[in-house]
């Protein structure tokens, strides 16, 4: 249990990020869905641009330091592998 104040203040803190970060990774996979979903329809128009929207999202999240660099380079990398290979 906490009992400084700088401790008590750091756990109120921890809690803020928590849900923040919560908010930014939440975010990140609803755009990654919508390139999976357009991928699993077939459309290579809509899969096209739901990764030009996700590229930005990634790059955002890593600044924002709730993913790592490599985990979204790899992401973005096997995407934009799936997103090609439509045909």
């Amino acid at each position: 249990m906490a009992n400084t104040p700088q401790a008590k203040k750091r756990i109120r803190r921890n809690d803020r990020r928590a849900t923040i970060n919560a908010t930014r990774v939440s975010r990140l996979r609803t755009f990654i869905k919508k390139v999976e979903a357009a991928l699993e329809a077939g459309d290579k128009q809509a899969a096209t641009a739901a990764l030009a929207a996700v590229q930005p999202e990634l790059a955002r999240g890593v600044a924002k330091g709730v993913v790592h660099k490599n985990t979204a380079a790899r992401k973005f990398s096997r995407l934009t592998k799936r997103v090609g290979a439509l045909a």
